[in-house]
């Protein structure tokens, strides 16, 4: 210890013991500042060293994900792996040198500081105080005089003892002072040495980790040695046959086709062909052939049975190099580069023909099988152009809904499934479990392997797992039910049944039954007064979902309390139209009704749940649906809600409008597509005699017309070729993907409705 006070000295409160003093006191305050520094600089440190093991971890996954990617190459992976592995191992060696780092500089020394420096301190201020109270007597007894005897004995009685208290407090801040003078050596030397222990320990697990590892290592340099002398050998070879192949005559594009005759499955073929597809335009796509023609044919679903077949060449169309493969219900138009190409296909299929016929029948059997319509046609072969939203995109998107991101019925982490009518996500346990429940309470739909229309896609991100759980989960606390948790699948079974099958947790005094006579409230116009006189407000224009509304007053939409049939009413009788009633007085119906054309989507969930009727009809008001009354309100998501929870897409009013009657009066273009695609009737006519098509016509609106038109065309198309259920053709099917896309991605490209629309 630098300075060591003597006791004695302290009982003379000698000068020499207040010169020690002051320097004890400079020193201890030096003292503490150093320490303090180091404190900090620790801290820092550790922070930072915490900061690297979460990079070095984030690095070890990078080379474990490499590992994984590298599965078809035993050698890199084993080594990867391995590697990665030694490195988890070193993380959590330098985790526990932070951990004793901190336990011995930081703790350690704070403590000293904390606890022995504030003794210092308590002991230094009883000394200043006492040492000033002692003064105060000295002076006071070098003041009185000798003739006053009384204060005289008084005065020399309270230096007595302020002397004596002075001993004392003197002695303890002595001892105090020569006790942290010794104990800060012991304190500070062994907090350094658990430290350097610490790495000590580190460096030897380190050292011990690598010398198991070392062999490897090595081991792994001589076969890298080995790879490296093959890699340039087999360049060598590379190099020597590009330059062989260099020296071919390539004048050709024939020298290109490659067959063997003898093949035991016939001919194989490989390469591509033109194909006509089947559709109006007579489009040419260039599908790539398998190596087999054979099954090209039957798994292609271009023919049934391929002994039924003829191939013959086709000198009657424009294209040259074309030939037909021909069966009893349809025919293929392929066409080959050159003339010596199409003469080898035509070999090639007439040989596969002779080939079908040695076939055994299970081996055709088993072909017929893998001809059915869940692999697709030739026609949809471009498989990219189908797949709108699939994978991560879709899987992330629906998981930043609040909720979406655990399993809205067990809460397990994750969920890559979801019930695409009630807008929630699902493990797959749970989807499992919802399956078993019939698409009339949930349709399950995976995140990542399944394809996603942009409107689909919009409907989950209107909802999600929060907004639905208040609806079906609102008396779960109430009842005392606890959620089933991962992995209790009798449990789930019967919770997921009663939440959605049997709506047990459902709060049912949140809407309350209305008697006929609230549900005449909201109406006072009878459906003779209402005529159609759309065309009156002028142009529309688009709202957010790519639908057109009124907009000659300067407003976006229509105000939520105005009746529905008001939209079609004059200027002066709108104002009579009576408001909606508050909603905790609608029946479900009449909620599903109202919220459907304010595009309330967890309104409308919450009306279902109620048990409303999804296709309930308004008899008061031209017995108008909720999907008509999401028309009229102008919203794309709301029609594909109703539509996936069971709404009649043909269902008409009065006037015998269905849903796509209404879309194309209001040139709703989003809307029209997505009922054309769901089914819907377009031959249909309203009392007027007027189908879809005539009122798009009238109208002048391009889009709808084209839309229609289509439709009608791939529909007369399929009916001519017995294609029942199909689809339809690849460019109908591209048409319809796009119009979907702008109506719910760029509904400004839609704005196309003509002002000078005439009425009808």
């Amino acid at each position: 210890m630098k300075m060591t006070v003597d006791f004695e000295e302290c009982l003379k409160d000698s000068p020499r013991f207040r010169a020690a003093l002051e320097e004890v006191e400079g020193d201890v305050a030096e003292l503490e500042l150093k320490l303090d520094k180091l404190v900090k600089l620790c801290i820092a440190m550790i922070d930072t060293g915490k900061a690297f093991c979460v990079a070095n971890k984030q690095f070890m996954n990078g080379i474990r994900d490499l590992a994984q990617y590298s599965s078809n190459d035993a050698v890199v992976e084993t080594s990867l792996t391995k590697f990665s592995d030694s490195l988890q191992e070193m993380i959590n060696f330098h985790t526990i040198l932070f951990d004793q780092t901190q336990r011995s500089i930081k703790a350690q020394l704070q403590n000293f500081v904390k606890e022995d420096l504030r003794k210092f301190k308590d002991a230094k201020k009883q000394f200043e105080k006492v040492s000033e109270e002692k003064e105060n007597a000295l002076v006071k007894n070098a003041q009185v005089q000798r003739n006053k005897q009384h204060e005289v004995e008084e005065a020399t009685n309270i230096l007595t003892a302020t002397r004596k208290c002075f001993r004392h407090i003197a002695l303890d801040y002595v001892l105090q002072i020569n006790v942290l003078q010794s104990k800060r050596r012991s304190e500070i030397l062994k907090s350094m040495l658990s430290f350097m222990y610490a790495h000590l320990a580190f460096f030897h697990q380190g050292y011990d980790l690598f010398s198991e590892l070392g062999p490897y290592m090595k081991d792994l340099g001589a076969q890298l040695d080995r790879l490296v002398v093959d890699a340039a050998k087999e360049k060598r070879e590379m190099e020597q046959k590009h330059s062989t192949i260099q020296q071919k005559d390539f004048s050709s594009d024939d020298s290109k086709l490659e067959y063997n005759v003898d093949a035991a499955n016939g001919i194989v073929m490989e390469g591509y062909l033109f194909k006509r597809a089947s559709n109006a335009f007579k489009t040419w796509n260039r599908p790539v052939m398998p190596n087999n023609i054979f099954k090209y044919l039957i798994i292609g679903n271009i023919v049934e049975d391929l002994r039924l077949c003829t191939v013959k060449h086709c000198e009657d169309i424009e294209r040259r190099f074309c030939f037909e493969v021909v069966s009893p219900t349809k025919s293929c138009m392929l066409q080959a580069d050159s003339e010596k190409l199409r003469q080898a296909w035509i070999k090639a299929v007439q040989t596969s023909i002779a080939t079908a016929y040695r076939e055994k029948g299970d081996e055709s059997e088993k072909l017929d099988k893998k001809s059915s319509p869940s692999t697709g046609s030739l026609d949809s072969g471009n498989e990219s152009k189908e797949k709108l939203l699939k994978g991560e995109s879709a899987l992330q998107r629906v998981q930043c809904i609040p909720g979406n991101a655990s399993c809205c019925d067990c809460g397990l982490a994750d969920p890559r499934w979801a019930s695409i009518n009630l807008g929630i996500t699902l493990c797959i346990e749970c989807s499992g479990i919802h399956r078993s429940l019939g698409v009339h309470f949930s349709k399950v739909r995976s995140l990542t392997l399944d394809t996603w229309e942009p409107e689909l896609l919009k409907l989950m991100c209107e909802l999600g797992n929060d907004v639905i759980n208040r609806v079906y989960e609102a008396n779960v606390e109430k009842m005392g039910i606890k959620k089933p948790q991962p992995g209790q699948r009798q449990e789930k079974e019967a919770y997921i049944r009663a939440k959605y099958v049997e709506r047990k947790f459902v709060d049912k005094s949140s809407i309350l039954s209305s008697p006929p006579e609230q549900e005449k409230k909201f109406v006072s116009k009878s459906s003779e007064e209402k005529r159609l006189s759309i065309f009156k407000f002028g142009p529309v224009k688009s709202n957010d979902s790519g639908i057109q509304q009124s907009s000659d007053d300067g407003r976006e939409s229509l105000p939520s309390t105005v009746s529905a049939n008001s939209l079609y009413e004059p200027e002066g009788e709108r104002q009579d139209s009576s408001v909606f009633i508050d909603s905790k007085h609608l029946n479900p119906g009449l909620q599903l009704y109202r919220a459907s054309y304010e595009k309330n989507l967890p309104k409308m969930a919450e009306a279902l749940a109620h048990g409303a009727d999804v296709n309930w009809a308004n008899s008061e008001e031209n017995k108008a649906t909720p999907l008509i009354q999401a028309v009229l309100g102008g919203s794309l998501v709301t029609c594909e809600f109703l539509l996936q929870n069971g709404a009649n897409v043909n269902q008409r009013d009065v006037q015998g409008r269905g849903p796509l009657h209404h879309a194309t009066v209001l040139g709703h273009t989003g809307q029209v597509c997505l009922f054309l695609k769901r089914g819907a009737n377009q031959h249909a006519t309203d009392e007027e005699g007027k189908d879809p098509l005539s009122i798009a016509v009238e109208a002048a609106n391009a889009d709808i017309v084209t839309l229609l038109r289509l439709a009608r065309m791939n529909e007369e198309m399929r009916e001519s070729e017995g294609l029942y259920g199909q689809p339809g053709d690849e460019t109908y099917q591209d048409i319809f993907r796009d119009f979907s896309q702008m109506a719910s991605n760029n509904p400004e490209k839609l704005n196309r409705f003509q002002q000078d629309s005439q009425k009808f």
